[in-house]
């Protein structure tokens, strides 16, 4: 089960609402069950450098299945992920990052922001998850 673009489109479309709420400027990346893109947002004024951070996020939530601060928390030194943020090119594992699933619970894709605090990057993809 794959996430459809309309549905990615809505849930970016839930995420900006919440962003405009936050008075943040986001990056906004929306991936399929196999982790590749299917719908990207650029907020206007929103940091150039988070664009690639947002899609990361969104990859590495749905390559491991959870949310990308528990990731972090895991790859922490002496954590049993430690050094996980080298392998697959690149992962982020800091909140953001967050799987999107249907009504059924099974995971069809996942979001990831990047553009403010961790805390409001997180608050921005959850609500985008959230949406559907």
């Amino acid at each position: 089960m794959n996430i459809t673009l309309l549905q990615a489109e809505n849930i970016i479309a839930v995420a900006k609402e919440k962003s405009i709420a936050l008075d943040t400027k986001m990056n906004i990346a929306i991936v399929d069950a196999g982790a590749n893109l299917v719908a990207f947002a650029r907020m206007d004024g929103a940091w150039l450098g988070s664009l690639d951070i947002s899609i990361k996020k969104a990859k590495t939530a749905r390559f491991f299945d959870m949310n990308t601060g528990v990731i972090g928390e895991l790859s922490q030194p002496g954590g049993p992920l430690f050094n996980i943020e080298h392998s697959n090119n690149g992962l982020i594992t800091f909140p953001g990052g967050v799987p999107i699933k249907n009504a059924a619970g099974e995971i069809i894709g996942a979001i990831g922001v990047s553009g403010s605090s961790v805390e409001n990057d997180h608050a921005v993809a959850d609500a985008g998850a959230s949406a559907l």
